[in-house]
């Protein structure tokens, strides 16, 4: 299977690197929006300017696309999704369905298969979601993310005009975390469970009192927590924030029994060094089953609720059930 990546940060670098794990896959090249000359790939993959992508499309499978949700991919998905099977990781939660709906409709009208919100959360921790849901339909969801940056967060910041730098991290209440594992059932807001701690290197003649502003009223990102802004150096962004850690925990509680005599606690929890590493291998694992997928004529839209386990792994059928069944 021939993938192409397009664009190049740390998650295009990610995909790169999961795509050598996966020997059924080939990364045909590396598409930029800066100058590809001024661009080299850690395997020394071809790189290609991104206007220059629709030269290739009988050639590629699958475009995995590495972009930013706050503005790249609401644009970027629709309009790849007109010539190549797609797949992205938007993530801001509250627009999937008008971005799943834009998609669809491009992918339908040419033919072509497109996934949308594949990665940790949305994506794994989604499909956990669904299935405690399904498993305890008398019970309570609890998603808590963190300690650790996100992706996501970091680059919407870095959208705000005077912004240099910065890092997100979403940090878990310990004791909204403490009463749910307690079997407790609160009714939790978003501010009670999360903190969200901001690290931002400013231009020099920028106003940091609109920047905090900005950020701390950012809807869907930032206005329903509370919300610390610190600034610091550029050196001291390189010193202490360069890693990506992330991880977090779905809970769900539930009762069962004729007199919900029995209560029960379904837990799936992740510890991330590199939050763009594990996304791309996720993404990578659901690029395989949209190839796959394409290749028995689907088109259109899908999440990761649509897509069969068998599809993601490399395995045939048969040595699936026999190792892993």
């Amino acid at each position: 299977m021939k993938l192409a990546i397009y664009g190049y940060g740390n998650l295009g670098r990610g995909v790169e690197a999961a795509i050598l794990k996966n020997p059924d896959m080939e990364l045909f090249g590396v598409y930029t929006r800066r100058d590809p000359s001024a661009v080299r790939s850690e395997t020394g993959a071809k790189v290609y300017a991104a206007k220059d992508i629709l030269r290739f499309k009988d050639e590629i499978d699958a475009v995995v696309l590495c972009g930013g949700s706050a503005t790249d991919l609401p644009a970027l998905t629709p309009m790849l999704a007109k010539d190549f099977n797609v797949i992205d990781s938007f993530d801001t939660h509250a627009n999937i369905p008008a971005h799943f709906d834009a998609v669809d409709a491009s992918a339908k009208a040419s033919g072509k298969l497109a996934l949308i919100s594949c990665g940790w959360d949305p994506g794994m921790f989604s499909l956990n979601r669904l299935y405690a849901n399904a498993i305890l339909p008398d019970g309570t969801d609890y998603t808590f993310w963190g300690r650790g940056v996100s992706q996501g967060h970091s680059d919407a910041i870095r959208r705000i005009p005077g912004v240099l730098d910065a890092r997100q991290y979403t940090v878990p209440i310990e004791t909204a975390l403490e009463a749910v594992r307690a079997g407790k059932a609160p009714k939790l807001s978003a501010r009670e469970k999360h903190l969200r701690e901001c690290y931002v290197v400013a231009a020099p003649d920028a106003d940091k009192t609109s920047i905090e502003q900005a950020i701390k009223t950012m809807p869907n990102y930032f206005a329903d927590y509370d919300t610390t802004v610190t600034f610091i150096s550029a050196e001291e962004m390189r010193e202490k924030h360069a890693a990506l850690p992330h991880g977090g925990f779905v809970i769900r509680t539930g009762k069962t029994g004729l007199h919900d005599e029995h209560t029960h606690r379904i837990e799936y929890s992740l510890k991330l060094d590199s939050n763009p590493e594990f996304t791309a291998g996720v993404l990578v694992a659901f690029a395989r089953a949209i190839g796959r997928m394409a290749a028995r004529g689907e088109t259109g839209c899908r999440t990761v609720f649509d897509i069969a386990p068998a599809d993601l792994s490399p395995l045939s059928r048969e040595e699936q059930r026999r190792t892993m069944l």
